[in-house]
């Protein structure tokens, strides 16, 4: 599996949904193997701040639905996350799943301790995307840049981005076709910068 897609819709085939099925529809063209999570179907819970993952490298405090998670996400190297816009930034679903990311840093002690990331320098790849029900860019608020930032710490590269504006409901935007075609060309991109076929 080349690719993992990601969704943060609460909603059954939600638009956060539809956009991660083109990207990686685009990125299947490109000669990818690919695979989707929906976050919905996974019982998980936020980071409790433990701090177990500095020692074990893992996390072990917890035993839900992202250790399902963790080997697919390990095992790609590409990642396409795509979340709804909720109060100016992402989805609580999606928000839980990156802080539960954190394991995969390393810490050395003082204050404010230096860190790193064990997937750096792995060549991942990742294309992120949101969608709102308002038609204002400013009603994003902070949603591209607390996907984006959490990804570049981790090592990742960000191939693309894209947001889509004024939709609201569930499944709407497969009706815009150039929404979906934008996000087949960031799965093409996104195969091209992880070395798939032309």
């Amino acid at each position: 599996m080349d690719i993992l897609g990601v969704s943060g819709t609460p909603r059954r085939n939600g638009n956060s949904d539809a956009m991660v099925e083109a990207v990686l529809e685009g990125a299947r063209s490109h000669g990818m193997q690919t695979r989707m999570v929906k976050l919905r179907e996974y019982d998980f819970r936020s980071c409790v701040g433990c701090e177990r993952c500095r020692k074990d490298n893992a996390c072990t405090q917890l035993s839900d639905g992202m250790q399902l998670i963790y080997p697919l996400f390990e095992e790609a190297r590409g990642l396409v996350l795509v979340s709804p816009v909720h109060t100016y930034n992402m989805s609580a679903l999606m928000k839980a799943f990156i802080d539960r990311l954190y394991c995969y840093y390393d810490f050395e002690d003082g204050v404010p301790r230096a860190w790193s990331s064990r997937l750096a320098g792995q060549r991942r790849k990742a294309v992120i995307a949101c969608v709102a029900e308002q038609f204002e860019k400013e009603n994003l608020g902070v949603t591209m840049p607390a996907l984006r930032l959490p990804l570049e710490s981790l090592g990742y590269q960000i191939v693309g981005e894209h947001s889509v504006l004024g939709l609201f409901p569930a499944g709407k935007v497969r009706s815009q076709q150039n929404s979906l075609n934008r996000c087949a060309e960031l799965g093409a991109a996104l195969a091209g910068a992880l070395g798939g076929s032309a």
